[in-house]
């Protein structure tokens, strides 16, 4: 059975789910669950493998949850008594530890061209859930993306519409053409998302920010959005593209300046 727990929250953590895994650390006295047992426990509070059950795994699924939306592990300790804190008659003492695996952000790349492909060899570089979506059937391929965690076919902006979105979501708009990078925007423009950045000049990102906001789409909504996209680091290569606009979603991601680090850290002689 830990194995089959250990295999779902793997499974879970691939798929860029929140979960907490639960592990019974010592038992003094009667309790339901024993020494070792382990369980998980998703963020949608369904569990896999269990700790005891009754109002003590109730408490500890309500703990695993508050420590996922922050972010933390915790340890807990809790007594099967009447008068202690889960109003139980086993008369035990429990003490656990619960571990938190973070979601692996995501990283959505709208547009599987050359760009994409130099986007996507440096999420997988860094780890990230990897998504490629395109209009162009053969342009969203194993072959071309061997090791993407989702292959996305069809319109950009249906598909973007109906796509689940959230604060681990890092979304690159760089599809074949202004029209295809414009209605990705208006699928997704005012959603939660941690990031989203599209690929343009100046001239043309005023353009379509006009064009959007005659169809009724909010200024300030536009504005929230990373365009033109990446840092002033590249001269103008694919490759160096990439790198620039994957160093501007760690500037977002980790909350950094952007500084050299000889600025941020001053050096005595």
């Amino acid at each position: 059975m830990e194995g089959k727990i250990m295999q779902e929250i793997a499974k879970r953590i691939d798929s860029g789910e929140k979960v907490a895994l639960v592990t019974l650390m010592s038992v003094n006295g009667s309790s339901p669950g024993k020494s070792g047992s382990i369980m998980g426990v998703f963020f949608d509070r369904t569990t896999i493998g269990t700790i005891g059950g009754g109002n003590l795994e109730f408490q500890v699924i309500n703990s695993a949850i508050e420590a996922m939306k922050i972010g933390e592990n915790r340890e807990f300790e809790l007594t099967l008594a009447a008068d202690g804190s889960l109003d139980m008659i086993c008369g035990g003492k429990v003490k656990g530890y619960i571990k938190v695996f973070q979601r692996r952000k995501k990283l959505i790349i709208a547009g599987g061209g050359h760009l994409g492909i130099d986007l996507y060899k440096l999420g997988k570089y860094l780890n990230m859930y990897t998504v490629i979506i395109d209009d162009r059937e053969e342009y969203v391929t194993k072959e071309r993306f061997p090791e993407a965690d989702e292959l996305l076919w069809g319109d950009i902006g249906e598909i973007l519409k109906d796509y689940p979105l959230d604060d681990s979501s890092y979304l690159v708009i760089v599809t074949r053409g202004h029209l295809g990078d414009k209605s990705a925007v208006k699928a997704v423009v005012g959603r939660k998302t941690a990031y989203v950045g599209m690929i343009g000049s100046r001239k043309k990102v005023v353009e379509s920010y006009r064009d959007l906001m005659d169809e009724g789409i909010q200024k300030s909504d536009l504005l929230e959005i990373y365009s033109p996209v990446g840092l002033d680091i590249s001269s103008g290569e694919p490759a160096e593209i990439a790198l620039g606009i994957m160093a501007e979603i760690l500037k977002v991601k980790n909350n950094g300046t952007g500084k050299h680090m000889r600025e941020v850290k001053t050096i005595n002689l």
